[in-house]
């Protein structure tokens, strides 16, 4: 594509009077508008500042080199840790509930793992969850119950909250029978500090409808779902 930009021809009075080490200077509105965009200063997350000053607070030097970015990947860390609080469920669901078709046994999806924080001292606790529902009218896309789950485990939580919110949820957008849902999960809080305890799980149960009812059919998903030590 031709230029918009003409060389001054070299007989030219402009040309003549211009040190010949001169180099033009002519840019496109596009390239300009790059070239300012580069100058402004990346915006901070407000994060930053708060884990500079935990640093010093510390007795650590936060201009050493190890540590200069650090407050940086920590706040774009704890942004993604957290991420859950700004999710939709609605966009993550993306309209992926379907006709059951007549199906009524159980759905299960076993053994998603999971990551959060300990809202008592944001330590991690990790480790896996099972999740069952009976179908009424409506199936779900399998692969939006581990999206449910990450939701509710990207937030600073308790394990026992957090089994009863996945139950919840899941019964709002599928109206089924029942839901179930079994977490176990290490708990740093516990085995790095306090009682020092790494050898201890925790397991959370959330049961409704004909699961919270029928005790065979709890008993029936609790030895699926639940690991066996």
């Amino acid at each position: 594509m031709k230029s918009d930009f003409t060389k001054p021809n070299a007989t030219s009075p402009l040309s003549a009077a211009e040190p010949a080490s001169s180099a033009p200077v002519h840019r496109s509105v596009g390239a300009a508008a790059l070239h300012l965009a580069d100058l402004r200063p990346a915006v901070k997350d407000p994060l930053e500042p708060v884990y500079r000053t935990v640093l010093q607070e510390l007795g650590e030097n936060p201009e050493r080199e190890g540590l200069l970015s650090t407050p940086k990947r920590v706040a774009k860390a704890l942004r993604f840790l957290t991420s859950g609080y700004e999710a939709d469920i609605a966009e993550i669901v993306n309209g992926a509930v379907f006709d059951a078709e007549g199906y009524d046994e159980m759905v299960l999806v076993k053994d998603v793992e999971f990551y959060s924080l300990c809202e008592h001292h944001m330590l991690p606790f990790f480790g896996t969850i099972s999740v069952a529902y009976l179908p009424g009218a409506k199936i779900i896309g399998l692969s939006k119950i581990p999206r449910i789950v990450d939701v509710f485990a990207r937030r600073l939580q308790v394990q026992e909250r957090l089994t009863g919110e996945i139950a919840r949820v899941l019964t709002e957008i599928l109206n089924p029978r029942g839901v179930a849902v079994a977490a176990t999960g290490f708990h740093l809080c516990m085995a790095m500090r306090g009682v020092e305890k790494q050898s201890s799980r925790t397991t959370t149960h959330a049961f409704t409808g004909a699961f919270r009812e029928d005790p065979v059919l709890r008993k029936e998903f609790l030895s699926q779902a639940v690991p066996r030590s």
